[in-house]
């Protein structure tokens, strides 16, 4: 009975307490979920994102020059090309032409017709061919094929801008890179615990000479020139020079530097890196991809590579059909130009880059190979590719602060013992889009110096010339 009397009490005094606690909970004297205040206001809605608004329509930076902006006279222009192709700094024989970018009219010539040296300046056909072709957003992917569970066969599409290590989403020279390659191939071959693999290289995208019979035994020492492959690392340089040595093998050099790229990441390469066209039952377990075909014209162009502009014709004879020879090479860039409504009957080319001997076209297909592009959306970019005077590339040094052509000219240069040339674009005073071509093949090759600037003044007189 006593112990009933001391539950019953007990739990009375818990009650109370309980009791007591809620209504304190209440007035909000302790914390706890009781309240005698309102009940809260529900929140407001979540407001809509200012970015799913409509925004304005984007409108062009740089509008396009005026269509009917005036037409230099061709009485002033023609007087200019008469005292550049009279100056007898340039030498013997001077070919000059300038024709309306709109219009391809002819506003100036001397000499015109004459099949001379072009030099460099012939890599402009093939910028045009590629565009015209491949087209500028084909890429050369480099592929890992696997085969017999642990042969590899790196095959080469053409890069031959490789890193050795990661890529460089940016850059065009290493935008893809062997290393990011070994990445992928030891991510899919770890999954079955090899770490042991043969290696083979195939490089039979291309054939023929690696480098053109007419090209000079000193220029390809000196590094003026590599020899063309399906793939290699940074040109195959040795150096990070512009003109540096090359390798002998640069195909071979790649499968190598991806050899030791697979070692850094636990997968030993066992015996000797043999060539090898990867067989039919091969399986791809990795690729990397070069910048976009329009940024190594871009670059070619730019930089005036000849290596680069070998290989971009292989890649349009090979997108036509062809053998990735240096010959067909040359037989399709000139016919896809000609193919444009260019007359290249009487050109001769030994190589694309302009370095071999024996190369001979006229200011008038310089000419009418840019005006043809200019002309065309779609071949366009094959002239504003061109280096900036003053500004960019082989013209970075050009075009000094007073040249009025200094950022209105866009021009290839070309430059070999005895000649130099110039072709391009250049907008006037007036707003005149104006493309031409200057070529002096028979100079003294000990008094060259200064011939440069003589040329430059003569595109500047064009950029300045209010001559309507």
């Amino acid at each position: 009975m006593g112990w009933r009397l001391s539950v019953g009490a007990t739990v009375t005094t818990v009650v109370a307490l309980f009791g007591g606690y809620l209504v304190a909970d209440a007035y909000d004297v302790v914390p706890g979920m009781v309240t005698l205040d309102a009940a809260p206001q529900p929140a407001a809605p979540f407001p809509d994102p200012p970015g799913a608004t409509t925004g304005p329509i984007p409108s062009v930076a740089l509008p396009a020059l005026p269509e009917d902006a005036p037409v230099p006279d061709t009485a002033e222009v023609g007087d200019l090309v008469d005292d550049l192709s009279g100056d007898k700094r340039l030498g013997k024989r001077v070919g000059v032409m300038v024709a309306d970018g709109g219009t391809g009219d002819t506003l100036g010539h001397s000499g015109q017709d004459r099949l001379m040296v072009p030099a460099s300046t012939q890599k402009i056909l093939t910028g045009v061919a590629a565009y015209a072709g491949p087209g500028g957003d084909t890429r050369l992917a480099t592929r890992a094929m696997l085969h017999s569970d642990n042969r590899l066969v790196l095959v080469g599409g053409g890069d031959m801008m490789l890193a050795a290590g990661q890529g460089d989403p940016a850059a065009v020279n290493g935008r893809a890179g062997l290393g990011e390659l070994a990445d992928q191939v030891v991510a899919k071959i770890s999954l079955t615990g090899t770490d042991a693999v043969t290696l083979a290289v195939d490089d039979t995208l291309f054939t023929g000479p690696a480098i053109a019979p007419t090209v000079r035994a000193s220029d390809a020492e000196d590094g003026y020139v590599a020899p063309v492959a399906a793939l290699a690392v940074d040109v195959g340089r040795l150096t990070d020079d512009k003109y540096a040595p090359r390798e002998e093998d640069p195909a071979l050099a790649a499968a190598k530097t991806f050899a030791d790229a697979l070692a850094e990441r636990g997968v030993e390469v066992s015996g000797q890196i043999v060539r090898q066209a990867a067989p039919s039952s091969a399986v791809e377990i990795g690729r990397v991809e070069s910048a976009p075909l329009g940024d190594l014209v871009g670059y070619l162009l730019k930089e005036s590579d000849n290596t680069l502009t070998e290989v971009v014709g292989r890649i349009v004879a090979i997108d036509a059909g062809l053998p990735g020879s240096a010959d067909a090479a040359v037989s399709e860039v000139l016919a896809t130009v000609e193919g444009l409504g260019v007359d290249l009957s009487d050109a001769e080319l030994t190589d694309l880059s302009g370095l071999g001997e024996g190369s001979r076209m006229s200011a008038r297909q310089l000419v009418d190979t840019l005006a043809v592009a200019a002309a065309d959306p779609e071949l366009r970019a094959a002239v504003t590719g061109l280096p900036v005077g003053g500004l960019e590339g082989t013209l970075a040094d050009r075009f000094d602060g007073d040249n009025p052509g200094r950022g209105y000219a866009e021009a290839k240069t070309g430059s070999l013992p005895g000649v130099r040339s110039l072709a391009g674009a250049v907008v006037t005073d007036d707003d005149r889009l104006l493309v031409f071509a200057v070529t002096a093949d028979r100079m003294d090759k000990d008094k060259t110096w200064g011939t440069d600037a003589i040329i430059d003044d003569f595109v500047g007189d064009l950029a300045a010339c209010g001559c309507s």
